[in-house]
């Protein structure tokens, strides 16, 4: 992917204003549907799904497809885990929220969803802002693209972690 590729994503901090990164938002849940055939968010609920995207009670986090893939999208339960606001996280190279002995693992993991379009068994250790190490595990992590088009960065959503001492 050409670096002007990699950096079209819209960067701003969802908000009312910009219908709470709507564009990233349907990306990351259309990309969902298509791959895992069942929706990221429950159908039943009611409001708009980018904001219960970016409000929802388990972590979406989303790279682009770049070399070195940076975040562009974190909700705020990823804020939260990470120790990072918004503007920090998604300027974050996404091989940096594992700590260095994990990242060949975390590559090899990458490549296997762009082989396979997504996988649901996912777990690692992840670093925090503060140093602060967790577990995750059960992750889903799934390409993203638009229908008919190229694979242009990947997601995942997780909501199980436990504290590393």
């Amino acid at each position: 992917m050409t670096s002007s590729a990699a950096t079209r994503f819209e960067r701003s901090e969802p908000a009312t204003l910009n219908r709470f990164q709507a564009a990233s938002a349907r990306l990351i849940l259309d990309s969902h549907q298509r791959l895992l055939q069942r929706p990221l968010l429950p159908a039943e609920a009611d409001g708009d799904p980018a904001w219960r995207l970016y409000h929802a009670p388990f972590v979406v986090l989303a790279h682009d497809a770049a070399p070195d893939p940076v975040f562009f999208y974190a909700n705020r339960l990823a804020q939260e885990l990470f120790e990072m606001p918004w503007a920090e996280l998604v300027c974050l190279p996404s091989r940096l929220s594992a700590e260095a002995a994990s990242r060949a693992e975390r590559q090899r993991l990458l490549e296997r969803v762009t082989r396979q379009g997504f996988i649901e068994d996912y777990g690692g250790v992840r670093i925090s802002r503060s140093g602060r190490r967790f577990r995750i595990s059960g992750a889903t992590v799934w390409n993203l693209s638009p229908e008919g088009s190229a694979v242009i960065g990947q997601a995942a959503s997780f909501s199980s972690w436990v504290p590393l001492v």
